[in-house]
């Protein structure tokens, strides 16, 4: 059994949905809207079915396609020699307007989530590998196919100590946040333990960004300013996770909260490190930062792990015509061949 080094309460993690840290935080962070999850929306997100969503409720302001045939049917039906089946897509007409309403009311485009989650784990099933949403059902298209969103509608507390006790009830939103180009190498993951600053990490660690080396000690002191003025002390729980955001003009941005513990990713420190009598956590002088120092120590991406081969990627969005032909006759030799083996088998 693995080693726990945080014990994190159920009461801590419902403390870090979004509805929650929004409205103390709200001058500080991006623009958003919160929608309440209904609960025939929740029960299609977590149907194991064929996944289908309706292509009726695409925004209305101007898209960047050209191709006249894009709309989608409310229908979509799947054919073989033997029989003929039609799958709907489910329909949501009230939920769909007030989510059209709220995206066009952020721009046309947004960046969606759960109360605690993002889809990060399904940008690869985006057509443009983007979380960017302009419809419901680029949402749905992302919520289904990210193992993030069901653990958020499933097993909240799945790693907090107090499992005795009764879990909080819920209500499940949906949240819209106004669409930012974020770069990267502006991103940084605060643990803070006792509502002290005890470490900075590079949130995307599996880069090297020169930048963060070389401007560290401003970087650090945004962060810290940052924090004393407007965190310290003005959330609900004393430890607790941050992701902020430094922009190019120096100004400090909120980003996410998270709960102090395994559930969050420690990235380059260790949960270990941050916890009671680790070496972090016990330090007395100003917060520990780390960033990835060189092209030698960069990783992998985490969330490869969700990803589908990179043929399938490119079948998909038709880059690849040669690797279509190529997986047609494949499909048409297993096919010729399946057929001689059953007539083989066959009996006399």
């Amino acid at each position: 059994m693995a080693t726990r080094y945080c014990s994190m309460k159920k009461e801590q993690v419902v403390n870090c949905q979004f509805s929650v840290w929004y409205p103390i935080f709200k001058q500080h962070t991006i623009k958003s809207l919160i929608l309440p999850l209904p609960q025939n929306v929740i029960d299609y997100l977590l149907d194991d079915g064929t996944l289908v969503v309706s292509g009726s409720d695409h925004n209305t302001q101007p898209t960047h396609t050209n191709n006249s045939d894009s709309d989608a049917e409310e229908d979509v039906q799947w054919s073989d020699d033997e029989t003929t089946s039609t799958v709907t897509a489910p329909e949501f007409p009230e939920f769909t307007s007030k989510v059209l309403e709220a995206i066009n009311a952020l721009g046309g485009r947004v960046f969606p989530k759960l109360n605690w989650s993002a889809p990060r784990d399904a940008n690869w099933i985006a057509l443009n590998s983007s979380l960017q949403c302009d419809s419901l059902s680029d949402i749905f298209l992302l919520f289904k196919s990210s193992d993030f969103i069901t653990h958020d509608l499933t097993q909240p507390f799945l790693a907090c100590s107090d499992q005795d006790s009764p879990d909080p009830v819920l209500n499940y939103e949906l949240v819209l946040r106004k669409w930012s180009e974020l770069i990267p190498g502006g991103e940084f993951r605060c643990f803070v333990k006792e509502n002290k600053l005890i470490a900075i990490s590079q949130r995307d660690y599996t880069q090297h960004y020169q930048h963060v080396l070389k401007q560290e000690e401003q970087i650090l002191h945004a962060i810290e300013q940052f924090f004393s003025q407007h965190i310290q002390y003005n959330f609900l729980d004393e430890d607790f996770v941050l992701d902020v955001y430094r922009d190019s003009q120096g100004r400090v941005w909120l980003i996410d909260v998270n709960p102090f513990g395994e559930v969050t990713d420690s990235l380059l420190f260790s949960w270990e490190e941050l916890t009671s009598g680790g070496e972090i956590a016990q330090q007395q002088e100003g917060p520990a930062f780390r960033c990835t120092t060189s092209e030698v120590t960069v990783q992998p991406s985490p969330c490869l792990s969700y990803r589908i081969p990179r043929d399938f990627v490119d079948l998909s969005a038709g880059e690849d015509a040669y690797k279509l032909i190529d997986f047609l006759k494949l499909k048409k030799s297993q096919q010729e061949d399946s057929e001689e083996e059953e007539e083989e088998n066959a009996p006399q």
